[in-house]
């Protein structure tokens, strides 16, 4: 009864609809009975299909109920110049969502969006090219799901004519590694009369990737198990060829091998965070390719002693504890995708033992010069800290400790270390290293980059150290009391908190590093990442409500778009400096998994990072997206 009084009052809404345009009256319709898919589809009769089959009353697509996203997809069976497209809305509309094309049905261009959209009719003049055409609904205007009694699309044949020559089968498929649960595959690339846009690998018939180049690493696979492989191009016009030669490619034994394999996903989210669009391997493999340019840039074997260490360019000096720190967790969580990972790992220990705070031996120097010298006083910096020890916990998952490091011990010493010399006893908080000191000016000072929620989760399941539950509480409820006073419209968090012993508060100017040490600057640019990392692996409440806060913002701030994501912003949202950088747009792709209508931002938050290639010159920013890259893909997990 409720549909069908929702389909009345969407009726009598008709005049409200988007208004026709001018069409190009020689475009004729090119959708009708062309075949048609769909996310889902609500229950048998409720097929893509009938949105296509010209019935404008009698028959409909229906998705599932209450699920965003949603998408309705037809395939016009060549390249098509799109003109027009007319939705003929059931009662179940959609009011934010987007016309897309596509050449190949796996790479997608916006053609026209809306966020108001009230149901009914809407009658579209746009532009576009492209073999597919597609509704992608991104929040329903009612409780149920989005239906469509008609999706057509019009238009004209592409570039004089329907192409339909296939390109040429990929030669010489060659397996060039494997691991206890990778394959790692390349090919000759194919050749075309237009061109070749893109390969589609299959694991024993199944589609498992869809790389644009020649080379694809398969995850998630069970140790010592052959697995056959075969390839096939893909063209503009969505133009299949032939398949290429078949190989087979059989995994390493397990035994010692990897706990928690790159790729496999044996350690959930929380119920209801989101994941950009396309297929699992696809994400997986944008990480691994990023992750190999990563470890080019930036991975050396500097000075000998067997050491390896994370260059930082863009840093004070040559190697900081930061750098190492994100290495040990990168590559840790890598492990599986790199058989190199280990090797790497215990290179990036024997350097922290040799490099001990003179403060405390158990915690890493923070900074080394170019002979690979602790200086600046040889003490400790916090952030390094919490990234080595929680490195040093997901290397005894992966690998235990009966090597020649007992990770487990290392890190339960480096842990102890930071409670005893980077957490202010009295307000217990984190400090800025372990060279902070009763009544310093520092004492009471706290940089919100540090707070690593999972981390501290990560520590009391280690240790078994009830402390660290008290710690954990505790900066979170500071960080609620921040958003809540000082940016209640924004949830944006300052580099530094000061007063920390009486009433936190913004930093009223510099305290460290820069006159905006009390804005939203170059250290809290990566508090929606780690935020959002506990909010999506443990669901916690306060988490969850900080993300969601800061991700609701940024993106009406932005209107959705994440090349406006500027560098910098006062506490009220003010913009400080202009341009892009990826230190400041990818944490905010973690929060914004956090919320169930945040598909198309969280997409569009994904391609501006696969758009935006390494600078050799900053790790920083390299290195923080990578490690957004494996949250978002659903590959960051909790030791």
């Amino acid at each position: 009864m409720k549909r069908r009084i929702l389909a009345v009052l969407a009726a009598l809404a008709l005049p409200l609809a988007v208004a026709p345009t001018a069409h190009a009256a020689a475009d004729p319709l090119i959708s009708q009975g062309r075949p048609a898919t769909a996310s889902s589809i609500e229950a048998a009769g409720f097929e893509a299909a009938k949105a296509v089959d010209g019935d404008t009353t009698g028959t409909r697509w229906a998705s599932t109920e209450g699920v965003d996203p949603q998408w309705l997809r037809v395939d016009l069976g060549g390249a098509k110049n799109i003109s027009r497209v007319k939705l003929t809305w059931e009662a179940a509309y959609g009011k934010s969502y987007k016309i897309q094309t596509s050449p190949d049905g796996g790479t997608w261009t916006d053609a026209f969006s809306t966020t108001t959209g009230n149901g009914a009719t809407d009658d579209l003049t746009l532009t576009g090219t492209g073999r597919y055409v597609r509704m992608y609904g991104t929040a329903r205007g009612t409780a149920y799901g989005y239906s469509l009694y008609e999706f057509q699309v019009y238009g004209t044949d592409a570039g004089g004519g329907t192409d339909t020559t296939p390109p040429s089968a990929p030669a010489g498929l060659t397996v060039t590694g494997t691991t206890s649960s990778t394959a790692a595959l390349s090919w000759t690339a194919s050749t075309d009369n237009v061109g070749v846009t893109g390969y589609t690998v299959y694991r024993a018939g199944a589609e498992v990737g869809t790389p644009t180049g020649t080379t694809f690493t398969d995850t998630g696979l069970s140790a010592a198990t052959s697995y056959a492989y075969t390839v096939k191009a893909r063209d503009a016009a969505g133009n299949i060829s032939a398949a290429s030669n078949q190989v087979t490619a059989t995994t390493q034994s397990g035994g010692g091998g990897v706990g928690v394999p790159f790729g496999s996903h044996t350690i959930p989210y929380a119920a209801g965070m989101l994941r950009p669009s396309g297929s699992q391997a696809t994400l997986d493999q944008k990480v691994i390719d990023y992750y190999r340019q990563w470890k080019s840039a930036f991975v050396r074997q500097n000075c000998g002693n067997g050491w390896y260490q994370v260059i930082s360019p863009d840093a004070d000096h040559p190697y900081v504890a930061e750098a190492q720190g994100y290495g040990m967790a990168i590559v840790a969580t890598m492990a599986g995708a790199d058989p190199d990972a280990k090797k790497i790992f215990d290179g990036l220990v024997k350097w922290k033992l040799d490099h001990p705070s003179s403060i405390n031996p158990d915690l890493l120097a923070a900074e080394q010069n170019d002979a690979c010298q602790s200086v600046s006083g040889t003490d400790a910096a916090t952030d390094g800290d919490m990234d080595v020890a929680y490195g040093l916990l997901l290397a005894d998952r992966q690998w235990g400790s009966a090597g020649a490091y007992n990770y487990k011990q290392l890190a339960i010493r480096h842990i102890n270390a930071i409670k005893k010399d980077e957490i202010n006893p009295s307000t217990n908080l984190l400090k800025l290293g372990d060279w902070s000191s009763s009544g310093d000016q520092y004492w009471y000072v706290s940089r919100t980059s540090d707070w690593m929620a999972d981390h501290f989760r990560a520590f009391r399941k280690a240790t078994g150290d009830t402390a660290w539950d008290t710690i954990r509480n505790k900066h979170q409820s500071v960080m609620t009391t921040l958003q809540s006073s000082y940016s209640p419209n924004t949830g944006l968090l300052p580099d530094f908190v000061v007063n920390t012993n009486s009433t936190p508060k913004p930093a009223p100017g510099e305290v460290l590093e820069d006159p905006n040490d009390g804005q939203y600057w170059w250290n809290a640019c990566r508090t929606p990442w780690r935020i959002g990392d506990d909010a999506v692996t443990s669901g916690d409440a306060k988490s969850l409500a900080a993300a969601r806060k800061l991700n609701t913002w940024i993106r009406s701030k932005t209107g959705g778009d994440p090349g406006k994501i500027a560098i910098g912003y006062k506490l009220n949202g003010t913009q400080i400096s202009s341009g892009s950088e990826a230190a400041f747009f990818a944490p905010f792709a973690v929060a914004a998994m956090t919320d169930s209508g945040s598909q198309g931002w969280l997409d569009a938050l994904w391609g501006k990072m696969l758009a935006t290639p390494i600078e050799t010159g900053s790790y920083f920013s390299a290195s923080i997206q990578l490690q957004v890259m494996i949250t978002v893909s659903g590959n960051h997990w909790v030791p």
